[in-house]
């Protein structure tokens, strides 16, 4: 195939990036903070509010994240009596969709990374006369970032992965415009440029956390 043909395939699937990155953007900003909320209420003296925090984690981190794309793009306005006041936009659902899902998988990490800090951090804030609030954000919660930074960089690239799972709920991205390529032009080039576009995109994010992952161990 021509340079030209790449070229002529790569606009549309450009483009369609344009949906992978506000998406990943979107989830990214949201489930982090939500995620490390459900850790503090994973935590929760108050037993309801744990019971539900861990349902929650077991439930999305126990069903396919496809399964959940489907059933609140298309289960939910199948709802009796409210049905017709839940249909969203496909992309607004699909948003919804990952932030649900990732918020559970963020919020594992993050209690990874408060179990991991030894006990002694905690005595030596109170030996130094530190506060619950000045223990909590001053010693704590530096040390858990810095522990789940790797986990979290992991999981952002499988997020980027992920968006092409907005194939399936009929939101146009890189991996729709690659099959409309290869249906019309019989060959599997697109899928390469597709695949490579991916690349690119995690080939940068895996910098970028390499990146404040020196600068957080140095400091």
């Amino acid at each position: 195939m021509s340079l030209d043909y790449i070229i002529s395939i790569s606009k549309p699937m450009l483009e369609g990036a344009q949906a992978t990155i506000l998406l990943f953007l979107v989830a990214i900003i949201v489930s982090i903070p939500l995620g490390f909320v459900m850790t503090l209420a994973v935590r929760s003296s108050i037993k309801p509010i744990a019971w539900l925090a861990h349902t929650y984690i077991y439930v999305m981190r126990g069903t396919p994240l496809l399964l959940q794309l489907l059933f609140i793009c298309f289960g939910l306005p199948m709802i009796p009596v409210i049905g017709e006041y839940m249909v969203l936009d496909r992309f607004v659902a699909a948003s919804l969709g990952f932030i649900l899902n990732y918020t559970a998988y963020f919020a594992e990490i993050f209690r990874g990374g408060l179990l991991a800090i030894d006990k002694g951090q905690y005595e030596a804030s109170q030996v130094l006369g530190l506060n619950k609030w000045q223990t909590t954000t001053r010693v704590i919660l530096p040390q858990m970032f810095r522990i789940a930074l790797p986990a979290v960089a992991n999981e952002s690239v499988t997020l980027v992965k992920d968006t092409a799972l907005l194939y399936a709920v009929a939101v146009p991205e890189i991996l729709h415009f690659a099959q409309t390529a290869v249906n019309r032009d019989f060959t599997i080039i697109p899928f390469f440029v597709a695949g490579v576009i991916y690349l690119i995109m995690t080939l940068i994010l895996t910098l970028l956390f390499k990146w404040m992952e020196r600068k957080f161990k140095f400091e």
